[in-house]
């Protein structure tokens, strides 16, 4: 798989100028979040969440979210992947993740050059670690950026098992291979008639 420089760069140019757009006109959005996130916890929890994921090349970086899970969500130490109806979720946080507001503050990430607006959803270290045993060519998804929002995420329900990670790879290196200006604004597009609908929200 190759992804070209100039799409590279034409690539960095957009997610540097979109993330700063996005930033000045959700900024709004986030402060409310942020108070109600404070309500709801009484001003005991955190209102950001922050978790490693594996990026580009295999590296590491701390992604954040808004929190929409209780601050015990695992407290055994296990890593889980979030499951249809889960009860760890917030009140809140479930109309976080339905409208896709928790996202929010990966624009943070997008600046800093550790995600892309489009790319492969960034896992785990501890979900990466078992997927790469199980599944062939599972880290040459590693080979681009991870995004907010990606190929993956717009034509596969939201994984939650080893099978639906084998599905998800699918697209994620249909994307790899055909990364460019074009299809991301294509993903963009229907990024947005997903965030309007509630699709795949978990």
């Amino acid at each position: 798989f190759q992804v070209g420089v100039g799409g590279l760069y034409g690539k960095r140019l957009l997610d540097t100028f979109s993330g700063l757009v996005l930033l000045s006109l959700f900024a709004p959005v986030m402060v409310l979040v942020t108070v109600a996130s404070m309500i709801e916890s009484r001003g005991r929890d955190p209102v950001l969440f922050r978790q490693v994921r594996v990026g580009q090349n295999g590296s590491q970086f701390k992604l954040y979210k808004f929190r929409s899970m209780r601050v015990d969500a695992e407290a055994d130490g296990v890593a889980r992947w979030a499951t249809e109806n889960d009860s760890r979720i917030t009140p809140l946080g479930g109309f976080l993740r339905k409208t896709r507001l928790d996202e929010l503050p990966q624009i943070f990430n997008v600046i800093r050059g550790q995600m892309s607006l489009v790319g492969p959803r960034p896992e785990r270290p501890e979900f990466v670690e078992q997927l790469r045993k199980s599944i062939p060519f599972y880290c040459e998804r590693h080979r681009v950026k991870p995004g907010v929002t990606g190929w993956a995420q717009m034509l596969y329900p939201y994984g939650a098992s080893v099978e639906d990670a084998k599905r998800k790879l699918e697209y994620d290196l249909y994307y790899v291979k055909h990364a460019g200006i074009f299809l991301d604004l294509i993903i963009l597009l229907q990024t947005v008639e997903v965030v309007l609908l509630g699709k795949g929200a978990r």
